[in-house]
């Protein structure tokens, strides 16, 4: 893996706190969440959530990389469709972390919201809505979501019965949001005002759901499980926004899931728990699903918008990168 000035991709330690920093070398940082422009060409990657990690992006469809920001607990990041407006958030442990924003592609960033454990964030097209979930909240509160109209510089709480949120994704609009629980689904048609449980629950609604994605459209989606419940993860499909789903493909451990904008073309990727995994795609929404790439515990992946340029991270900083919807990988 190339980085900016030097070092590795999976390096911890260095300089904080500026862009483009040398890092000391180290173990492989876990790759938590990824992101891409429409076209593949921006990349932006974080991690760790569990030891303290960096930013980092990529403006060459990731042949080489260079670090940003500061260390955190990062947990998940989200870009706009031209890769100019960038949002992540950090759960920093029990005291929890920030949401951060950037317009610039990553080269800066803003510290804004609140202090939570954040674990996951989607961003509209234009990244001018974005949506923001939190792992755990004080049941007297209830907030357990947070929506943005302005690209991150105000946020609303929104009530929430349900807890421990996991994912989030957004349609292109940002009106059509969905987001997983550890037990059940829940999407919204009003841009996070309002959410709908789904009869998408697992184990009684005590099953953990991995990663959620979404079409353009809002309306074909596709949720993974991590395998809870004493069972291999499995896929689901949902063709109508969520109202109805379909349990598809493989099983495994499963951690994250990418889609292309018409919901068409997906990719899956996850472990055997303490095995390796590998990672899947589908050409046909999710109803064929297709072996791909070496075993690996892959933890995070991302898609362009036409499904053809992908790329996958796995917990030791190993990072893939495919040109052909996932025929072919090339390690970084």
């Amino acid at each position: 893996m190339t980085v900016a000035n030097g070092g590795s991709i999976g390096t911890y330690g260095g300089t904080t706190g500026s862009s483009g920093t040398t890092g000391d070398t180290g173990s492989g940082q876990y790759w938590a969440s990824m992101a891409s422009s429409s076209d593949g060409t921006k990349l932006v990657a974080v991690g760790d959530p569990y030891f303290g990690g960096y930013i980092y992006t990529s403006v060459d469809s990731g042949a080489t990389w260079t670090r940003r920001g500061i260390a955190q607990d990062w947990t998940s990041v989200a870009s706009s469709s031209n890769g100019t407006k960038l949002v992540a958030v950090a759960a920093n442990g029990l005291a929890g972390g920030y949401i951060y924003t950037s317009a610039d592609s990553g080269a800066t960033w803003t510290q804004t919201g609140t202090q939570q454990l954040w674990s996951s964030v989607a961003s509209s097209s234009d990244g001018t809505k974005l949506v923001a979930v939190i792992q755990d909240f004080a049941e007297s509160s209830e907030v357990g979501i947070y929506t943005s109209a302005d690209s991150g510089v105000t946020w609303t709480p929104i009530r929430s019965s349900v807890g421990k949120w996991v994912s989030v994704a957004s349609s292109s609009d940002g009106t059509k949001l969905v987001a997983a629980t550890w037990g059940v689904i829940c999407t919204s048609s009003d841009s996070g005002a309002t959410w709908t449980t789904t009869s998408a629950e697992h184990c009684g609604g005590s099953g953990t759901w991995a990663s959620v994605a979404s079409s353009s459209d809002g309306t074909k989606l596709v949720a993974v499980l991590d395998g809870e419940c004493g069972n291999d993860g499995s896929i689901y499909i949902s063709v109508d926004s969520g109202a109805t789903w379909t349990q598809r493909g493989p099983q495994q451990y499963w951690s994250s899931v990418a889609s292309s904008s018409d919901g068409t073309k997906l990719v899956a990727v996850g472990d055997e728990g303490l095995d390796v995994g590998y990672i899947y795609t589908s050409a046909d929404s999710g109803a064929t699903w297709m072996q791909r790439g070496t075993q690996q515990h892959w933890t995070s992946v991302t898609s362009s918008s036409d499904g053809t340029k992908l790329v996958a991270g796995t917990n030791f900083g190993y990072i893939g990168t495919s040109s052909d919807s996932g025929a072919t990988w090339t390690q970084r």
